[in-house]
């Protein structure tokens, strides 16, 4: 899988100020997930948070049009992922896709779960018998229309 340079620029200037995901959040108000899919041009900054961003990072503006301009959606080659985490989360629609499906569109009729209008939190559960990962979605759902 290759990313964008920006994205090895920022990684590299985040590692060396010691920060995390959740502390820059929490310097731009924003959510850790959605800062780190910033990072690898998943998502659009406004001026302030990227200037904010920039500056907490020590970088220079060279990053800001990048990082200000709506990227192409999508990083992920059209193959089966390899990375042993991203594989677990095809594997869990592999397996759970459909039924998580035909659950939603018993509750909600025909539609889908918007990626748009949507947040998704990463929380850590701690457990005697090993920590567990907590991953919650949470989509406006968007009927299909009939014309």
């Amino acid at each position: 899988m290759s990313f964008p340079e920006s994205t090895h620029l920022l990684l590299k200037a985040k590692k060396e100020k010691g920060l995390t995901f959740a502390d820059i959040g929490n310097l731009l108000g924003l959510d850790e997930v959605w800062v780190a899919s910033l990072f690898y041009g998943q998502s659009t900054a406004s001026d302030e948070e990227s200037d904010k961003l920039l500056t907490t990072l020590g970088l220079g503006t060279e990053l800001k049009e990048i990082l200000t301009t709506p990227p192409v959606k999508g990083s992920l080659d059209p193959v089966i992922p390899t990375d042993p985490l991203i594989y677990r989360f095809y594997e869990i629609m592999q397996v759970y896709g459909m039924p998580m499906k035909d659950v939603i569109q018993e509750k909600f009729g025909d539609g889908i779960m918007s990626a748009i209008d949507f947040t998704i939190n990463v929380d850590k559960v701690e457990d005697p018998k090993g920590d567990r990962v907590k991953v919650s979605m949470c989509g406006k759902f968007l009927p299909y229309k009939k014309w």
